[in-house]
């Protein structure tokens, strides 16, 4: 028996990892997405007890299960971002020139420089 033939094994089709990312993004994406279906096109008969109230548990626990999550992100978020901003330390130097008049009578501009916190108010020093 020959041996099978060795073919060789290129990825030309996939010139940049970028479309090889959004391929493998697209389709669980799009397999595992549903479509929304019209309620008077269903098979089952709307009127029925079982699929009214399956219908109205659906719309009650998505609309709840969205609103609790949303909830949740939001107060995480803001955790995080008030985390953040208690240890920021970002301090600016304002720069401001006073005129003063010399021993020998010349007049020159002094640099004095304040620090300020991130809203521009000047941090006092203990």
């Amino acid at each position: 028996m020959a041996p099978f033939p060795q073919l060789p094994v290129t990825l030309s089709t996939v010139k940049n990892p970028t479309n090889l990312t959004a391929f493998a993004l697209a389709v669980p994406l799009l397999l595992l997405t549903g479509c929304a279906t019209n309620p008077e096109s269903r098979v089952t008969n709307p009127s029925a007890p079982g699929p009214a109230v399956g219908h109205a548990v659906g719309t009650a626990v998505g609309a709840v299960g969205s609103n609790v999550v949303g909830a949740v992100v939001g107060g995480v978020e803001g955790a995080a971002a008030a985390t953040k901003s208690t240890f920021s330390n970002e301090r600016r130097v304002v720069r401001v020139w006073k005129t003063e008049t010399t021993a020998d009578g010349r007049t020159i501009q002094v640099p004095v420089e304040i620090e300020v916190d991130e809203n521009g108010r000047p941090i006092e020093k203990k």
